[in-house]
């Protein structure tokens, strides 16, 4: 199980774009099932966000929590901020210094303390 406090520090790097510090949390088959796309493995995952990251900022903040034995669900507000022009961004266009907010609801499954399965969606407001 993950506790409160890992999903806190996996957050925490994944905001300030620590590459290996959210990673230790994937498991090596672990997928991610996003609106637009389905990516499996963790190096497959690295390479979106190494590619998205290079001109969105993406912060998440933590607001409802649930863990179990199996997995956690967490409703997230969002923040993408454009760092560069991105007119094929999936969310919609955007042009350097735009920035767009919303709610994400995201479900991970878990395995030996790894994520092994993640789907997000976006709820509203983007």
């Amino acid at each position: 199980m993950i506790t409160r406090e890992q999903y806190a520090d996996y957050i925490a790097a994944f905001n300030r774009d620590d590459f290996e510090g959210f990673a230790k949390f994937y498991a090596d088959d672990v997928v991610l099932e996003l609106p637009t796309r389905t990516l499996r493995g963790r190096d497959a995952i690295l390479d979106f966000y190494r590619e998205v990251k290079k001109r969105i900022r993406e912060t998440l903040k933590i607001g409802q929590l649930v863990i179990d034995e199996e997995g956690l669900a967490v409703e997230a507000d969002t923040e993408f901020y454009c760092k560069e022009d991105w007119p094929d961004f999936v969310v919609k266009p955007m042009k350097k210094g735009e920035s767009i907010r919303g709610v994400s609801f995201i479900l991970y499954k878990i395995r030996d303390e790894k994520f092994t399965h993640i789907r997000s969606a976006r709820f509203k407001s983007f």
